[in-house]
């Protein structure tokens, strides 16, 4: 199953409880899905970071080829917001991949230990 995206900028608002996990390419952010039966994702890509446009595709495809093959580790309860870092263009597939997993399960770690 594929993810929607989010697309209206006020989804995209930081909380400070939200639970975060910091890599080398990317920041990933959780927040309750807006709509439980639906959760999406959504990417930060800044002209700060990535002066050329080809740049912004190059990790934004990274990021997506990431989210799919991890998809399965994600909780559909939540929504996912990943700040994307300029280091993301000297990642390899499978070094991004790890990360993406890693990420995921502290995320997941981070939302156990808050519940409890």
């Amino acid at each position: 199953m594929k993810r929607n995206t989010i697309k209206n900028h006020a989804d995209f608002a930081p909380n400070n409880n939200d639970p975060t996990a910091r890599c080398a390419f990317f920041l990933a952010r959780t927040k309750s899905a807006k709509f439980p039966d639906d959760p999406r994702y959504g990417m930060i890509v800044t002209k700060k970071s990535f002066k050329h446009a080809v740049d912004r595709n190059r990790a934004k495809r990274l990021l997506r080829d990431w989210i799919e093959f991890n998809e399965n580790m994600m909780c559909p309860e939540w929504d996912y917001v990943f700040v994307i870092r300029r280091d993301i263009l000297s990642a390899s597939r499978t070094e991004g991949r790890d990360a993406m997993k890693k990420a995921l399960n502290y995320l997941r770690k981070q939302k156990i230990n808050d519940e409890q």
